[in-house]
């Protein structure tokens, strides 16, 4: 056996069988039967043996994860007749993949432009605190020390930063769903 059959063991055994329960789970929600889940798990095991390269894979939970869901695609398409149910939780196991669905990617974008747009609308002493609160990372103190106010000040409007931007996401529906823009264009700058 090769230095690198044994390093590969020693990494499915270790970085990739203990999600071998979370797979199962999965194939019994999704109707798959004992007997192809059996099936389904071992051809993955099978193709993760014929890798030649394996230390670049960041998460081993997710490859393995997407190994039997394109296993079970292809085992769908063959099949011709797809329950619903398979279909629905397919979705579900999207989650462990690396990237963000390209929805996810433009919502975040969406909902990154709304806060911006609701920050640069914050009264001016606090939206300075706050970008050096949350975005420099600066401490209470640092931010106190340079715009020569006290403590108490900072943390005042870094909370009622928070609180605007906050209650700006609410009113438009944005808190977790990402979108548009403050009503008004300045529900920002109320409280």
């Amino acid at each position: 056996m090769s230095e690198l059959d044994q390093r590969l063991i020693a990494w499915v055994s270790t970085q990739v069988m203990p999600h071998e329960p979370a797979v199962r789970a999965w194939l019994r929600r999704s109707m798959v039967s004992h007997e192809d889940a059996d099936d389904l798990i071992q051809e993955a095991y099978a193709n993760l043996a014929s890798l030649d390269a394996f230390e670049q894979i960041a998460r081993p939970d997710g490859y393995f994860f997407q190994i039997v869901r394109n296993l079970l695609t292809d085992q769908l398409r063959r099949a011709r007749i797809v329950r619903i149910e398979s279909v629905a939780e397919m979705d579900t196991l999207k989650a462990a993949s690396d990237d963000p669905s390209p929805e996810r990617v433009t919502a975040a974008k969406r909902e990154l432009e709304m806060v911006q747009r609701v920050i640069a609308g914050l009264p001016e002493r606090c939206r300075r605190i706050f970008e050096m609160r949350k975005i420099q990372g600066l401490s209470q103190r640092e931010i106190a020390d340079r715009l020569k106010v006290s403590e108490s000040i900072v943390e005042n409007d870094g909370v009622k930063g928070m609180r605007l931007i906050m209650q700006a996401m609410r009113e438009n529906g944005n808190v977790g769903v990402p979108g548009e823009k403050a009503k008004n264009g300045h529900a920002a700058k109320r409280g």
